[in-house]
């Protein structure tokens, strides 16, 4: 691999979940790599992972590892990234982050590059890719906002298991088994955060996803709310959110509630607009009983939205429903486009 052009790339969590589907999603697109190296904790150390036929041995992360690194992608959780994130940088490398510790920092671009690409030109070392659940709303709501404009967003998620790990599918499928032989069980994983109760997933909702906060909110609702504002450069934008937990696999389904600047805008203009935008699919054939479903969406890379309907008593309102999988678009691909601009923006260059 180190005779191609292109770039010396570091995943750092290659062996978890999304580290796996950065890989797999890497190997689709024939991103230009002359050198890919892969980090993980001291215990995943050592593990042979295949990439385009070869296999490459896992390292142990440490700040060393990131000497020549021209792009970083980071999905190992928020501590680490805290910790290894500088050491990349310090050493050259662009990071390219996939937790939550930098989002909010306002020295590091949140981006989703349908959305505000232009904003990687203002990093500086560190790239933030936002939440899952953001990621598909604000995809679906800019073409929408470019047109007609935005005041108001009422979103409620119904969120898949894979957003909180493997363990979190293994429980549900666990759970779901023995509910159907009538067998005892305990449930240990979900609701993750806060007090340490946990409740059954399997032919049940949770209405929580993270820690509360003092307002109320979970912080993976403060997340929607606050990253929604950041990307879209609108801090005066009323956004709320719901966000629940569902005994799904994969794919973040979203019940979303807009208000737009103008009251003569029609279903159609909608449809129109979402149909020809880029990383979309318009699936809203109600007559037909076509709208998007995660069973669907999952594998795809895009973002699906159907059940477009204008609001019966607010005449700027519109409702939507908008389904993608958390794992490409949610996580993965939405990385490795923020590293495909960086490219095209010429950021980063052939060493």
């Amino acid at each position: 691999m180190s005779n191609l052009p292109g770039y010396h790339l570091a995943v750092m969590g290659a062996t978890g979940a999304v580290g796996q589907q950065i890989l797999k999603t890497l190997e689709n697109r024939d991103f230009p790599i002359k050198k890919l190296t892969l980090l993980s904790s001291a215990r995943s150390a050592g593990t042979e992972i295949e990439f385009k036929g070869q296999k490459i041995t896992v390292q142990e992360a440490v700040p060393e590892a990131f000497e020549g690194v021209d792009i970083a992608l980071f999905s190992a959780g928020g501590s680490i990234s805290e910790k290894f994130a500088p050491e990349a940088v310090k050493r050259g490398a662009i990071v390219v982050d996939n937790t939550s510790a930098f989002r909010m920092d306002p020295e590091v671009p949140l981006v989703v590059p349908e959305v505000n690409e232009e904003a990687i030109l203002k990093h500086n070392g560190i790239i933030a890719n936002p939440n899952c659940s953001t990621i598909q709303m604000v995809a679906a709501l800019e073409p929408i906002r470019q047109e007609y404009g935005l005041k108001k967003v009422i979103v409620s998620t119904y969120q898949a298991v894979s957003g909180a790990g493997a363990a979190a599918i293994n429980e549900m499928k666990d759970q779901a088994t023995a509910i159907l032989n009538e067998q005892e069980f305990s449930p240990e994983i979900l609701p993750v955060g806060g007090a340490d109760k946990h409740y059954q997933i399997a032919f049940n909702v949770i209405p929580q996803i993270d820690q509360f906060a003092a307002n109320g909110y979970t912080l993976e609702e403060m997340k929607m709310i606050n990253e929604t504002k950041k990307i879209m450069e609108m801090p005066e934008l009323k956004v709320a959110a719901t966000c629940v937990r569902l005994p799904v696999e994969t794919g973040h389904s979203e019940s979303v509630y807009i208000e737009l600047d103008r009251n003569d805008v029609k279903v159609t203009d909608i449809q129109q607009i979402l149909s020809v935008a880029p990383g979309l699919t318009v699936q809203d054939e109600p007559e037909n009983q076509l709208y998007p479903m995660p069973a669907m969406a999952a594998g795809k890379e895009d973002v699906f939205i159907g059940r477009i309907r204008k609001d019966l008593d607010e005449d700027t309102g519109f409702h939507m429903w908008i389904v993608s999988d958390n794992l490409i678009k949610g996580a993965a691909l939405n990385t490795i486009q923020i590293a495909e601009s960086l490219i095209k923006l010429k950021v980063v260059t052939e060493k």
